[in-house]
């Protein structure tokens, strides 16, 4: 192994030490109470350590969501590489794929739709920005593919699969988030997120059979 390598080896191994440390003090004090100081005991760095691999505490929040985002991505591939028969199967498929993608680390999750909802975006660099743009289109773009089929085609010809994706994408996004925000503002203890977005899930299921299609509904008008 050459010099050069080791440094890489080195520099990758702290960085993800410093991660694994932030991620601990996030779950425990909150983003806006956490500081790189608490960041810095937690990892036995030096606080100038840790700001040589990343500029701020926005920065080192959002790089937490890149973790989140590639396993989202590669089990919604997983979904696809499959050859799985009927739509029923398909959706199946998907909903327990992002039931496993909470399941495989809830803050992370809550954190990664916080991220995209406030003004922290615009802090990040254009290469961090970069990545998670691309990281988020290619994972709606993988639903996308997964909701496109034959019945979809033939009995909803008005609803293209990239919409329905992107609605799908909103669903579980919006559900997480109402969910995790009835501690802080409902004060409830007890979320039962899965089952919550179970039900949306399968709510979304329905409401996709049930729709109906461009002809269905050009008839019911007349018949009105």
């Amino acid at each position: 192994m050459s010099i050069q390598e080791r440094k890489e080896r080195e520099g990758e191994r702290r960085r993800q030490q410093i991660i694994v440390a932030a991620r601990r003090v996030f779950s425990i004090k909150g983003f806006n109470k956490a500081t790189m100081e608490d960041i810095a005991r937690e990892a036995e760095l030096s606080p100038g350590t840790i700001y040589l691999y990343f500029k701020n505490k926005d920065e080192l929040y959002a790089s937490l969501s890149l973790r989140i985002l590639h396993y989202l991505l590669i089990r919604l591939q997983h979904v696809n590489s499959e050859k799985i028969e009927t739509a029923e199967k398909r959706y199946a498929a998907l909903t327990r794929a992002m039931i496993d993608v909470y399941e495989f680390d809830p803050l992370m999750l809550i954190n990664m739709f916080n991220l995209q909802t406030n003004e922290t975006l615009k802090t990040l660099t254009p290469e961090l920005l970069s990545e998670i743009k691309v990281l988020s289109c290619k994972s709606i773009g993988e639903i996308s593919v997964i909701l496109r089929n034959e019945d979809n085609v033939q009995n909803l010809p008005e609803y293209n699969s990239p919409l329905l994706a992107e609605i799908f994408w909103s669903l579980f996004s919006g559900v997480v988030l109402f969910q995790e925000s009835k501690k802080s503002v409902l004060g409830e203890d007890k979320v039962f997120l899965k089952k919550s977005l179970e039900t949306a899930f399968k709510i979304f299921e329905h409401g996709i059979k049930d729709a109906p299609s461009g002809k269905q509904q050009e008839k019911s008008e007349l018949l009105q």
